[in-house]
């Protein structure tokens, strides 16, 4: 059970000042490397302590622990999102399909700790595979449009077919087996290039 609750929580949309950024910033990364050694019920003093931050300020972003953990999934989704626009920019098509596919390793990783509570049943997160397929469809569907259009991969893929593919052979890498994980998703981009620039 959660201790220490202080206040009322922030309100919801309101702008963050640039030192509450950088506390609710500090919080996701302590967030995540305390539940990766202690699992999700360590006590969120724990997390306060880890990030530098008083546990009245955990609770005013973070009321309940479960908006602490669809936050930290969020993040690294949206960060998935920003590295495809990133990727999209800086190298040849073919390779930046790769290095993102490549990327949903390191999503699929920042679940070691939170798995017990995801797969809770727990309604707070029944919302979180949409919020990840609607966001991570459209940054690969742009990905794999050009190593099509570059004659780099197969041009009859379906992008959220390709996605549940991906995130499947990634999931190794939540129970630890990162390097497995990548060599799967690696073999799967591969395979795009079978026939690739076929009409």
């Amino acid at each position: 059970m959660d201790e220490d609750r202080p206040g009322a929580p922030i309100e919801p949309g309101r702008p963050l000042r640039a030192d509450a950024r950088r506390n609710v910033d500090a919080l996701l990364r302590a967030a995540l490397a305390v539940f990766d050694k202690g699992g999700v019920d360590v006590p969120m003093r724990t997390i306060a302590a880890e990030a530098g931050v008083g546990v009245g300020t955990l609770y005013r972003h973070f009321p309940q622990r479960s908006d602490l953990i669809k936050a930290i999934i969020q993040r690294e989704v949206d960060g998935c999102v920003e590295a495809a626009v990133t990727l999209g920019r800086t190298q040849p098509p073919g390779e930046a399909l790769a290095s993102w596919v490549q990327r949903l390793v390191d999503l699929a990783g920042t679940k070691r700790g939170l798995g017990p509570a995801l797969h809770s049943g727990d309604a707070a997160y029944q919302a979180l595979p949409s919020y990840v397929l609607g966001q991570l469809t459209p940054a690969l569907r742009g990905l794999l449009d050009a190593a099509a259009a570059a004659g780099d991969v197969r041009a009859d893929v379906d992008a959220r077919e390709l996605l549940l593919a991906a995130m499947r052979l990634a999931a190794p890498a939540s129970d630890g087996e990162t390097e497995q994980a990548r060599r799967m998703v690696a073999l799967l981009v591969d395979g795009l290039r079978f026939r690739a620039g076929a009409s």
